[in-house]
């Protein structure tokens, strides 16, 4: 990549500059972070040890918990520093290496959710062919490729971002290195670069969620037909948790991402990344959780087997 700046570093000028507001804001995402990372690896965790959460819903989850306690970590640790320490200055490289790892994990978990909502049409629609269209091989190969596509999709927002000049201002509006907010600071023409961000934005978002609708199209019609009141709930809380995710996930990203960046407004945009950054990643274990009754059942077995162990040992 060709190096055309003179800007050694960003200055992140974060959420707020008001010392209470700080404070309350650190005290508040350290406790999301903290419940993201428990939740995301206990999600993770219960779904390796119980043998009953081995299908392919439970794997596409596991996966998703993975992505999201990353990249909630790619972003929240340097948040929490500029709050509590006025740490705002980010490196060159640090600030390339935060915007690739984060654009990469947020395009994979685009495509697992898109991933998901197929798994839960076949599950509905074709209950009978499950199991021969949802193999271990198909489940591998949609989870494996949407990590690949994530990162050479971040390689192209890394180049396209960073083949400007940055000579003039260093001061980023935002809480991390976003893709826009850091464009923003060119003193280059960056309209080649802005059209090439909205297109594959724009093809990854809306592709995705052409899929998802489909699914949920085709299962809504199939739920329509059933004649069991308990077909009927139980097709649609196998949906519901998924749905509440995809909302808030694609409602911000749209937000973001599909409009130039002259269009945005510096404080709506940190407004909303707060959602996809810290919200969703603690949304995830917690509404897949509370929700569904085998992830219960799978954390009470955990709990009597560790109570059991501690009984025997004591």
């Amino acid at each position: 990549m060709e190096n055309n700046t003179e800007v050694g570093e960003f200055i992140l000028l974060g959420l707020t500059n008001d010392p209470e507001l700080q404070i309350l804001l650190f005290i508040m995402f350290t406790l999301i972070y903290l419940i993201t990372l428990v939740g995301n690896m206990g999600m993770i965790v219960l779904i390796l040890l119980d043998c009953h959460l081995h299908t392919p819903m439970y794997f596409f989850l596991s996966n998703l918990s993975l992505v999201d306690f990353c990249y909630s970590t790619a972003v929240t640790p340097k948040v929490m520093a500029g709050l509590l320490m006025e740490d705002k200055v980010i490196s060159y490289n640090a600030c390339a290496a935060q915007m690739f790892f984060f654009v990469a994990l947020a395009t994979v978990e685009n495509f697992l959710l898109a991933s998901m909502a197929y798994d839960r049409y076949t599950a509905v629609c074709k209950p009978l062919h499950y199991t021969t269209i949802m193999t271990t091989g198909v489940c591998a190969c949609l989870a494996i490729g949407s990590f690949i596509y994530g990162f050479l999709n971040a390689s192209i927002h890394i180049w396209d971002t960073f083949s400007l000049s940055f000579c003039m201002s260093n001061l980023v509006h935002h809480f991390f290195c976003d893709v826009p907010a850091v464009m923003a600071l060119s003193c280059s023409d960056r309209h080649v670069s802005e059209l090439v961000l909205i297109v594959v934005a724009s093809f990854n978002i809306f592709f995705a969620v052409f899929i998802i609708l489909i699914s949920y199209l085709l299962i809504f019609i199939t739920i329509l037909k059933m004649r069991s009141a308990e077909g009927y709930q139980k097709a649609l809380s196998t949906c519901a948790s998924h749905l509440t995710t995809v909302s808030i996930f694609y409602g911000t990203a749209i937000f973001m991402y599909s409009q130039p960046s002259s269009r945005h407004s510096m404080d709506s945009d940190k407004i909303a990344s707060v959602f996809y950054t810290m919200v969703i990643p603690i949304l995830n274990p917690l509404v897949y959780s509370l929700r569904n009754k085998e992830v219960k059942n799978a954390f009470k077995k955990v709990v009597e087997k560790t109570r059991l162990s501690l009984d025997f040992a004591s």
